[in-house]
């Protein structure tokens, strides 16, 4: 039996464990998503828009919304959600903790590497409007003063 590729060709049974989509890293509430709209903090190029939020947690969180009057047909609007997971799930490494990020295409047309280079861009261009922090690194053990 052949072990399960997902469509970027990476084996689900090799992911490091910081490398899944984890359901705490996905805005669920309608709420969450209501914050972002309402602190209008966006950033967009031509491929996505970003709406963004500080969330008071150590991790990024992903929210999509893609709308029927863009992307008419369900299987495309799934497509390109799929798309941007996992733009962000092989990127949320570098993008900023304490951030959500409501993720909303400009089109049908989105392709996995415009949409990796597009989240990436924008995630740090909006944690900088946002004026968020990067984490600190831990001071080492072994470190002389």
């Amino acid at each position: 039996m052949t072990p399960h590729l997902d469509f970027a060709g990476w084996s689900m049974a090799t992911m490091a464990p910081n490398e899944t989509f984890r359901p705490h890293e996905r805005i669920k509430e309608p709420a969450d998503f209501r914050r972002a709209f309402d602190r209008k903090r966006s950033v967009s190029d031509d491929v996505l828009i970003v709406y963004g939020v500080e969330n008071g947690l150590d991790h990024p969180r992903l929210g999509i919304s893609v709308s029927r009057k863009k992307v008419r047909r369900a299987t495309a609007r799934n497509r390109i959600k799929r798309l941007i997971r996992e733009a962000f799930r092989l990127g949320k490494a570098e993008l900023p903790p304490g951030v959500d990020l409501v993720v909303l295409p400009r089109g049908g047309d989105l392709t996995f590497v415009s949409a990796r280079r597009s989240l990436m861009a924008l995630g740090r261009d909006l944690s900088r409007r946002l004026k968020v922090q990067p984490p600190r690194s831990k001071p080492q053990a072994d470190a002389k003063p």
